[in-house]
């Protein structure tokens, strides 16, 4: 998968896991995307480390899972140190 396609993957993917996480990470929109595209990120190379995961395909369901379950794990490590930082002031 090239790289323009792995940007629109993790676009998509942080939309997708701001909608299913609960509550407000703050940052807007434009800092969940980015995060999404990290998460994606992430989760590529996960699931290629440890699951021997082929992410060469754009439509391939495991790499939609990976990506989301990548951007859901860096939205709630966000989540909890935008929320430490908050709580701190």
């Amino acid at each position: 998968m090239g790289f323009f396609a792995f940007l629109v993957l993790g676009l998509i993917a942080g939309a997708i896991a701001k909608a299913i996480l609960p509550g407000r990470q703050g940052g807007g929109w434009i800092a969940t995307l980015i995060l999404g595209v990290v998460g994606a990120m992430v989760g590529g190379w996960l699931g290629g480390l440890l699951f021997n995961a082929d992410l060469e395909k754009f439509w391939s369901l495991e790499s939609w899972l990976l990506a989301i379950g990548g951007s859901l794990v860096v939205l709630l490590i966000y989540g909890l140190i935008v929320g430490r930082k908050k709580g701190a002031e």
